[in-house]
């Protein structure tokens, strides 16, 4: 089952926003620094696997500087960070979409 959660991080002042799916690994994972709302972090699973299995180091190494780095390993735990709730689809569809556009959508 997929499930959408946010979980922040006080030290960096980051909001982290996942959707994980029925093992519990990012699918996709959108993060926004708190103090400006400015996304740095919108990387989807699909995408790196893509990138992993059909271009080079150099086009993943892109795609990383313009979407950021997508968690490995499983969410496990995620319910225990601070201020952890589960979100709707439709609000992280959302926060993608938006992420997305800031971060230019040209995977």
């Amino acid at each position: 089952m997929t499930t959408w959660f946010r979980t922040y991080y006080e030290d960096e002042d980051l909001w982290l926003y996942f959707e994980a799916d029925d093992e519990g690994w990012a699918a996709r994972q959108v993060e926004v620094r708190g103090h400006d709302s400015r996304p740095v972090t919108a990387a989807s699973l699909e995408e790196v696997l893509h990138l992993r299995d059909r271009e080079d180091l150099a086009a993943m190494a892109r795609y990383e500087r313009q979407f950021g780095v997508l968690a490995e390993g499983p969410m496990d735990g995620w319910q225990d960070q601070s201020q952890a709730a589960e979100i709707s689809a439709e609000e992280f569809e959302r926060l993608w979409t938006e992420a997305r556009r800031a971060l230019g959508n040209s995977a």
